[in-house]
């Protein structure tokens, strides 16, 4: 039996949930409280007076579309931006084949399309983590509730969202068990028996993985009651070495957003109230979204002593004295990819940075006559060998029962960066159209590209990386555009009031940053590492401020 803890408990999931989301994001949910038959008799009588020639119309119409497609199905299915972003989020989710709702209200299914980006990020992220010589390693997910209350601040912290076991094999627990909602406590009582030297340090793990925190409110990708994530976890001699690491790893998460994922972010410290529970400090990557909230893409703590006191993970430094270690912890999740949707994506749907789409290329042959398939085909299979060759990932949709048009508005929707189109005309010439996801109409496509595989490949990938380098650039001055400087608490209101990012000099108390929230539901979200040039006074005190702050809605 799993509960929840604190103020939330096992009912609150089944009165609080994606559930409602889910009707927003199916065609045709709302149709559930409709009666069946009564539909069904209106129909029938509806059809019962159509002249006869319209109805054998309909019916043809009906069973054309069936059968190859609509050009305009998969834009149809996404409700725009500008109209409701969040249903738009929802819409893209589902039409994209990113996820879909799990049984259990407010879990999501990862589908493979949604996955495979994930695995992009994986990938790049485990390399560089190998660079820098951490090792991966696996914990386990139930965790002993003491553990959790051996640190006190992190109990606090983390208290209303924890999931509780109390039963097992059909009888009640010694004691509950904590479904992780993260490791830094059972990785200490791990480092504790491992840590006796400091020889033993430093010592460099990270570990890929779900977590379960009980959520309220949730949204795809960007808040569920389960997650996969990585958390490195480090300990270290010395302060100095602990806070090298904790900095280290937020610049090599600012690093995949802008240079794989196209997102730009603000790398800075998070507030003493916005920071992890049971850190001395942490550090963050802050990205602008299209609605202009802010989404924390990632963060770095460092831990201090507080887990290692609390656990006794001490060793004998090389003067032997006793000492406890200093330790980092550090974590990006799924979020990243709901930030990657909506940072880039646009009424047609996805729009995905080469550098973490599944497929990079769509190639789509267009066949009319079954004498053109045979040289079509062909000349698909050999564009198709020359990119695979060269490390593109491509995808060649070859369903004749589908338009290409249909079939360009649904890799459209799903993102895919580059489309190749190759008809038989295309054939007799040599050549093919390549068209860029980013830029739509006429203005993306390119006629005329070879297709002798040297010039092909090439034509490609330069492509490919201008959709990267455009994604970003279009992503920069939209983010730059919306953050305004402000100079007083008013100006701070109305900027978020018109759903801008605000910042100005900052050095209010706590007190004043909760009442900043309380009044403008904005949060600080850090304090950048980039600082303009001083002297700063602060906008809620009129004080002198050694350093400017951002504040924004968030998610």
């Amino acid at each position: 039996r799993i509960a929840a803890t604190s103020r939330i408990s096992s009912s609150s999931s089944s009165s609080r949930s994606l559930q409602p989301q889910r009707s927003c994001s199916t065609c045709c949910s709302a149709a559930a409280d409709v009666d069946a038959p009564t539909v069904a008799a209106d129909a029938a009588a509806a059809a019962a007076v159509q002249p006869k020639q319209q109805k054998q119309k309909q019916q043809k119409q009906g069973k054309q579309q069936q059968q190859k497609g609509s050009g305009k199905a998969s834009e149809e299915a996404v409700t725009p931006k500008s109209e409701d972003f969040s249903r738009w989020y929802l819409d893209v989710v589902a039409k994209a084949e990113l996820a879909d709702y799990g049984p259990v209200r407010g879990t999501m299914v990862i589908r493979p399309y949604g996955y495979a980006i994930w695995e992009s990020i994986q990938a790049w992220l485990d390399a560089r983590f190998k660079e820098t010589g951490h090792q991966n390693a696996y914990f386990p997910q139930l965790i002993p509730y003491s553990f959790i209350t051996k640190e006190a601040e992190h109990v606090e912290g983390f208290a209303p969202e924890l999931a509780l076991v109390t039963q097992g094999g059909g009888k009640q627990l010694e004691e509950p068990l904590v479904v992780r909602p993260t490791s830094e406590t059972i990785i200490n009582h791990m480092f504790a028996q491992w840590v006796q030297s400091y020889r033993d340090l430093p010592l460099l793990l990270n570990q890929w993985a779900n977590v379960h925190r009980w959520e309220m409110r949730t949204r795809p990708f960007v808040r569920t009651l389960e997650f996969l994530w990585q958390e490195g976890h480090t300990a270290h001699a010395s302060p100095e070495e602990a806070e090298a690491e904790a900095l280290a790893m937020v610049q090599l998460y600012a690093q995949f957003a802008v240079t794989q994922a196209a997102m730009p972010v603000v790398v800075g410290r998070k507030s003493k109230l916005e920071s992890f529970a049971g850190a001395n400090v942490t550090y963050t990557i802050e990205a602008m979204m299209g609605d202009k909230k802010a989404l924390q893409a990632g963060t770095s703590h460092n831990l201090g002593t507080n887990f290692a006191v609390a656990f006794n993970t001490q060793f004998v430094d090389e003067q032997q004295q006793l000492r406890h270690v200093h330790q980092t912890s550090w974590g990006v999740s799924t979020r990243m990819i709901g930030g990657i949707i909506m940072t880039h994506g646009d009424d047609k749907g996805l729009r995905l940075p080469p550098n973490v789409a599944p497929y990079q290329v769509v190639i789509v042959p267009i066949v009319r006559k079954d004498t053109d398939r045979a040289a079509v085909n062909a000349a698909v299979d050999k564009l198709t060998a020359a990119l695979k060759q060269a490390g593109v990932r491509v995808k060649v949709d070859g369903n004749d029962m589908k338009t290409p048009g249909w079939r360009y508005n649904y890799w459209e929707l799903k993102g895919v960066p580059v489309r190749v189109e190759v008809g038989p005309r295309d054939v007799e010439q040599g050549t093919c159209v390549l068209a860029r996801r980013d830029m739509p109409g006429k203005e993306g496509k390119q006629m005329g590209v070879p297709m002798e595989p040297p010039a092909f490949v090439a034509a490609v990938q330069q492509a490919l990386g201008e959709v990267q380098d455009s994604l970003l650039a279009a992503a920069t001055a939209f983010r730059d555009a919306n953050i305004v400087d402000v100079a007083s608490y008013e100006e701070l209101k109305a900027a978020v009031a018109e759903g801008k990012w605000a910042r100005g000099g900052w050095a209010g108390s706590d007190a004043q940053e909760t009442q900043v929230k309380e009044e403008t539901q904005a949060t600080l979200r850090c304090f950048p590492f980039e600082q303009p040039p001083g002297p700063h006074t602060c906008l809620m005190t009129g004080q002198p401020a050694a350093e400017v702050a951002i504040f924004a809605k968030s998610y």
